[in-house]
C-alpha cells in the first residue's frame, strides 16, 4: 500500500472473529471494514454476510472441521452447527463441499491435542487437498506440543493463533516464516502463554513472516471493533508502523465506510471518518 498525503480506506481487517459469540451490530460503529469468521454455524454466518452491519464485509469459514470427539465439540461455548466431526476423507469431501456451497472463503481445521484427538497427517493432508480443489485455503487452530510445527508441512496456509503452547526454535520459526501466515491473537493470553506467543511472533516477524491482525473476538471480554490491547501486543512483538498497518490489511473504501489513513505508518486509531460531499 502506498500512502503519500493519506489515502481513503474502508477500515481494517480482523482475521479471526466468532460472530455468533458477540453482537455483530456493534461492528458498524468501529474502524473495521472486514472480518473473517473462523468458526460459526454456516447458515447463521452466511445470513450475516448477506446483510452485514454497517457495510462491514464478512468472510467466513463456516464450521470447524475436527476429528470425532475433537475440539471444540465438547465446549459449551460452541454454538449448535459450528463444528463438523470428520472421520475420514469421504466425510471431509462432503463437509468442504457444504462449506463452499454456503459461501465459505476458507476452511477452518481444529488441531488441539490438549483438548482431544487431532487429525493424523494423512487425513489432514487429504482435507487440505480437498479444500484446494474447491479453491479454499486451510486455516488451523494448532495447539499442543508440535502441532504448530507440523501445519506448514501438511499444506495449511495460516495459523489461527500465534503459537503459544511452546517456544518454537529459531529454525522452526524461520521455516514457518517462508511458508505460512500467522494470525496474531496475542491479547487473549495471560502470563506464560502470552510471553511465549509474543516471543514467537517477534522472531517470526523478524524473519519476514506474514503477520495478520486477529483477535479471536468472542473469546473473553473484548471490544467489538479494533482492539487496543491487540495493537499494543503487536507493537510489543515488534510489529509497528507500516508493518502494523500491513498486518491490519486495509480494505477498499465503500459508500458506507470511508476513513482517511493519514500515512502508511500512522497509528491505526488515527483514522478519520470521511464525510461524503452531497
Amino acid at each position: 500500500m502506498s500512502v503519500a498525503d493519506g489515502t481513503v480506506i474502508g477500515g481494517f481487517t480482523d482475521h479471526h472473529v466468532h460472530l455468533q459469540l458477540v453482537d455483530p451490530a456493534h461492528l458498524s460503529s468501529g474502524l473495521l471494514g472486514r472480518v473473517l469468521d473462523l468458526g460459526s454455524a454456516p447458515t447463521v454466518v452466511a445470513a450475516l454476510a448477506a446483510d452485514p452491519p454497517g457495510g462491514v464485509a464478512i468472510s467466513f469459514a463456516g464450521a470447524f472441521l475436527t476429528p470425532v470427539g475433537g475440539y471444540p465439540s465438547d465446549r459449551p461455548w460452541a454454538p449448535e452447527g459450528s463444528f463438523r466431526e470428520i472421520a475420514d476423507a469421504d466425510a471431509a469431501e462432503a463437509v468442504v463441499a457444504e462449506m463452499k456451497a454456503a459461501g465459505a472463503s476458507v476452511i477452518k481445521v481444529a488441531s488441539n491435542s490438549t483438548a482431544g484427538p487431532v487429525f493424523g497427517d494423512d487425513l489432514l493432508q487429504a482435507i487440505v487437498r480437498i479444500a484446494d480443489r474447491h479453491g479454499l485455503p486451510v486455516v488451523a487452530h494448532a495447539e499442543g506440543p508440535g502441532e504448530a510445527q507440523r501445519m506448514p508441512r501438511l499444506g495449511v496456509r495460516a495459523l489461527a493463533h500465534t503459537p503459544f503452547t511452546e517456544r518454537l526454535s529459531d529454525a522452526e520459526v524461520s521455516a514457518q516464516a517462508g511458508r505460512i501466515a500467522w494470525i496474531s491473537t496475542l491479547a487473549i493470553h495471560e502470563d506464560e502463554a502470552r510471553a511465549i506467543a509474543v516471543d514467537n511472533l517477534r522472531r517470526f516477524h523478524a524473519h519476514g513472516g506474514t503477520v495478520r491482525y486477529g483477535t479471536d473476538l468472542g473469546n473473553g471480554d473484548q471490544p467489538v471493533g479494533l482492539n487496543p490491547a491487540e495493537i499494543e501486543a503487536l507493537r510489543e512483538a515488534g510489529v509497528r508502523g507500516a508493518a502494523l498497518i500491513r498486518a491490519l490489511v486495509p480494505v477498499a473504501a465503500t459508500a458506507e465506510r470511508r476513513f482517511l489513513l493519514p500515512a502508511r505508518d500512522a497509528d491505526p486509531f488515527d483514522l478519520e471518518p470521511v464525510v461524503p460531499v452531497r
